[in-house]
């Protein structure tokens, strides 16, 4: 009876520590909110058990939470991105059809006298080909301009898709490491029990 009363008060004793550590613990408020800073924060502000760490439910939660918001906004992200990706897409298609076009016209005038009548205005074949070329030079700049933007679009795709990729394996990884923990601490909690109970016996 006496053993099984100074088993009680310390397990009391134990638990209020734990407690009372965890809620000195004050995590960095500083650092920027990402899922890895939270991840350290979390690892952090946990009680310490022998050689495991104990993470209260909530915070894993909000962990998760947290995880999932992330990645639906880089999933938004890679969709914005794409639907920017297509627009940009279409432009360029337009673009080089236009440029086609103009090149096609320019090589029907170089054929046709010095003096060439456009809209109702003659002008010299020197000049038609200034206005013609400036239009060319344009054009290629919108292409070039575009052809620039889908670039650096592409990439940031491919950025959000990386980084995306990272947060879930990180993320699976963690989780697979906490369920790990949980067991093995139910396994040395049960353990603890028994053992226990064999001591009560004896």
């Amino acid at each position: 009876m006496i053993k099984k009363n100074i088993f009680l008060l310390l397990a009391i004793l134990f638990t209020a520590v734990s407690f009372a550590q965890e809620e000195t613990a004050e995590p960095q408020q500083d650092l920027p909110n990402t899922i890895d800073n939270q991840f350290d924060v979390l690892i952090e502000s946990s009680n310490n058990y022998q050689d495991y760490k104990v993470v209260r439910k909530y915070k894993i939660n909000e962990l998760r939470k947290n995880t999932g918001d992330t990645i639906k906004g880089l999933h938004a992200r890679i969709s914005n991105l794409n639907t920017e990706i297509s627009e940009q897409d279409s432009q360029i298609v337009g673009l080089k059809d236009s440029l086609a076009s103009t090149n096609l016209t320019l090589g029907n005038t170089r054929e046709e006298k010095d003096s060439i009548d456009l809209f109702g205005i003659q002008m010299s074949k020197g000049g038609y080909k200034g206005l013609m070329w400036g239009i060319i030079a344009v054009l290629a700049l919108a292409t070039i301009f575009f052809a620039m933007r889908f670039k650096s679009s592409n990439f940031q795709t491919r950025e959000a898709k990386h980084k995306l990729a990272d947060t879930e394996a990180e993320y699976e990884d963690y989780r697979k490491k906490a369920l790990e923990k949980e067991q093995k601490m139910g396994r040395l909690l049960q353990d603890e029990r028994n053992k226990h109970i064999k001591n009560s016996k004896g």
